[in-house]
């Protein structure tokens, strides 16, 4: 559903952080032939991904990096993107990710993160109940519109547009400031 909602094709070089065994940055790079991809994870998901090959039909244009989005990303890229990765996390670590994706990339570069955007306050939303589910096993969150513009704030980067896809997603985009 991300790769329905978005238009990759503008990018020369996308960083997938915490992108598992690569099925979502195989997809975009099918999606984008001109595209260069890294799939960066933990050491031992990178090993898996490695194992499960699925990015090997991209492996001339893809790399598989491993570290801690905690201490760094790859640098370089002119977009990086995150799917349901920053809901696991409260805010100081969601900040503290999303900083290193702000320092890690070329001035005029994107943010991409795909997750849930809550309705506001008191309005009704089925997405709400994964909300409480988030805070009770990992300690992160949902957000609404405004939360994510806050935190963007917070890590050097403005919401230039939220983009919904057909599923329970949005892409919020952010774009350095």
């Amino acid at each position: 559903l991300v790769l329905a909602s978005y238009d990759f094709s503008g990018f020369e070089h996308i960083v997938d952080v915490a992108g598992g065994a690569g099925k979502l940055l195989a997809g975009i790079l099918g999606s984008a032939p001109k595209l260069r991809g890294t799939l960066f994870d933990m050491p031992s998901v990178i090993e898996q991904a490695k194992a499960d090959k699925i990015l090997d039909a991209y492996s001339s244009r893809s790399e598989l990096v491993a570290g801690s989005f905690f201490e760094a990303v790859p640098q370089g890229a002119d977009a990086y993107i995150m799917k349901h990765i920053i809901h696991d996390w409260d805010a100081e670590h969601a900040t503290k990710i999303l900083r290193h994706c702000r320092s890690a990339m070329r001035p005029n570069g994107k943010l991409l993160v795909a997750d849930r955007v809550l309705d506001p306050p008191n309005a009704p939303d089925p997405k709400k109940f994964f909300d409480i589910a988030m805070m009770l096993i990992p300690g992160g969150r949902e957000r609404t519109e405004q939360v994510w513009h806050e935190l963007y704030a917070a890590s050097g980067f403005r919401v230039s547009r939220i983009i919904p896809t057909p599923g329970p997603l949005s892409i919020i985009e952010g774009l350095p400031v």
